[in-house]
C-alpha cells in the first residue's frame, strides 16, 4: 500500500487502540455496555467520532444475533446484558474522521462517511472466558 499521511496513521492507530479497549472489557460479569464505553472513549478523547448507524455484534448459529454490541453508549437494552463465559461477540469499531453519520451508496453495499472524511474500522470476534477474552479471529 505503501505511504500513508500522518491523519490516516492516527486514524488507523486510535481505531485499533479502541477494539483492544473494548476487548479488554469482555469479562466474565461486566456488561456489554463496558465494551461500549470503552470504545467511546478512546475514540472520543482523540476528537474523532464513532459510527452509529453500525455495530458490533453476537456470533452463533446466524450472521448477527444478539446481543448488539454498540460502539457507543446510548440506552440499547442490550447494553445491560451481563457477560457470562461462553458468550461469544464481535467487537468492531467503525471510526470516521470529519462525523459520525454515514450514507449508503447506489450499489446498496458501500458505506461511506456523510462528509466524504477518512473512516477506519477493525474488527475481532472474542469469546468471554473465566480466564479472560479470548481473541478468536487472530491468525
Amino acid at each position: 500500500m505503501g505511504e500513508i499521511d500522518e491523519q490516516s496513521a492516527e486514524l488507523m492507530r486510535v481505531t485499533e487502540a479502541s477494539l483492544f479497549a473494548g476487548i479488554a472489557q469482555a469479562v466474565v460479569g461486566n456488561r456489554v455496555v463496558d465494551i461500549s464505553r470503552a470504545v467511546q472513549q478512546v475514540v472520543e478523547e482523540a476528537g474523532l467520532h464513532v459510527v452509529r448507524e453500525y455495530t458490533g455484534h453476537g456470533v452463533g448459529r446466524q450472521m448477527h444475533e444478539p446481543p448488539q454490541v454498540l460502539n457507543y453508549v446510548g440506552g440499547d437494552p442490550d447494553g445491560m446484558l451481563v457477560l457470562e463465559p461462553g458468550v461469544v461477540i464481535a467487537i468492531e469499531p467503525m471510526v470516521q474522521v470529519g462525523t459520525w453519520q454515514t450514507r449508503a451508496l447506489r450499489d446498496g453495499w458501500t458505506v461511506v462517511s456523510k462528509d466524504g472524511s477518512m473512516a477506519a474500522h477493525f474488527e475481532h470476534t472474542v469469546a468471554v472466558t473465566n480466564n479472560g477474552p479470548e481473541i478468536l479471529t487472530l491468525p
